[in-house]
């Protein structure tokens, strides 16, 4: 896999942050964390028409505190909630009251979100990004009414169970939609991941009946058997 800086150095060229990316991603997500505390009543899944395999060589350079924002994302898909492991610190590029939203839960708070994290130690032997692509990266919004500021990437990861003989390569669609950060959130990035939405293999999964059941409560239970730190 390309380190982090091999992939700035084969980018094409500066990210400027005020000008939005040409990239084209149809119909792409733009469900927001709401203000309150209810959870969204509909959620969207990312575009199927996409192809989703990464492509490092065509990478965006990202401008260091969204790179260290990505880097941090990473570490935690690579099994950093673990003992003696950054997984306290990368935790803190979420906001306090982040949503994250994949095929296997819905967690709606930055706790909830640690409680998925710090699994990955303890059912995975091996957790490992093997290729990535930065396709987007769009300034947060200062007003009222414009499109939110958001991080898109492609990732292929291979993931390995503790309980299987096998590795299962999975290549991931993800948007992490992003705002300023606020005295709430605490240390950390002066931009904070409000919604981490990841789609797998290009498949839609379910945002309602059963299937929203199932998620939601590995969202809301995960934290007792996985024990992230309480401060988060």
């Amino acid at each position: 896999m390309p380190s982090a800086s091999e992939l700035r150095e084969t980018a094409e060229g500066p990210l400027d942050p005020n000008t939005p990316q040409s990239y084209e991603i149809r119909e792409r997500q733009q469900l927001e964390q709401p203000s309150n505390t209810q959870r969204p009543a509909e959620a969207t899944n990312a575009p199927t028409n996409e192809d989703y395999e990464p492509n490092p060589s065509a990478s965006i350079k990202l401008e260091p505190e969204r790179q260290h924002i990505v880097d941090s994302i990473l570490r935690l898909y690579g099994g950093s909630g673990k003992e003696d492991s950054t997984g306290e610190q990368d935790m803190r590029v979420y906001a306090k009251k982040a949503v994250y939203d994949d095929v296997w839960s819905y967690c709606d708070t930055r706790y909830k979100v640690a409680g998925q994290w710090y699994g990955i130690p303890a059912v995975m032997k091996s957790s490992e990004t093997t290729a990535i692509e930065v396709v987007s990266s769009t300034p947060v919004a200062d007003m009222e009414g414009k499109e939110p500021g958001a991080i898109v990437f492609k990732m292929k990861h291979a993931w390995t169970p503790r309980l299987a003989g096998k590795t299962w390569d999975v290549n991931h669609f993800v948007t992490l939609s992003l705002e300023k950060a606020t005295e709430e959130d605490g240390e950390g990035p002066g931009e904070r991941v409000k919604y981490h939405k990841d789609q797998w293999n290009e498949k839609d999964y379910s945002h309602e009946g059963l299937g929203k059941a199932m998620k939601t409560l590995n969202g809301d239970f995960a934290t007792i058997g996985t024990r992230p730190p309480k401060d988060l």
